[in-house]
């Protein structure tokens, strides 16, 4: 089973993809650009992680 499922990828150079990781639903986003690259936590309006319920 794959821990991390990509639900959305925008860009080709720019990237920005948006992840979830299928055991707890907290949502990631990774942003690529050129050699750099950086995955963070999506947060709501509170601060608390986004969760994306697994049916």
């Amino acid at each position: 089973m794959n821990r991390f499922k990509k639900t959305y990828s925008q860009g080709t150079i720019d990237i920005v993809e948006i992840w979830v990781d299928t055991e707890t639903g907290v949502n990631y986003m990774f942003h690529k650009n050129g050699y750099s690259a950086g995955l963070t936590p999506l947060l709501d309006k509170d601060g608390k992680p986004v969760v994306t319920r697994q049916d």
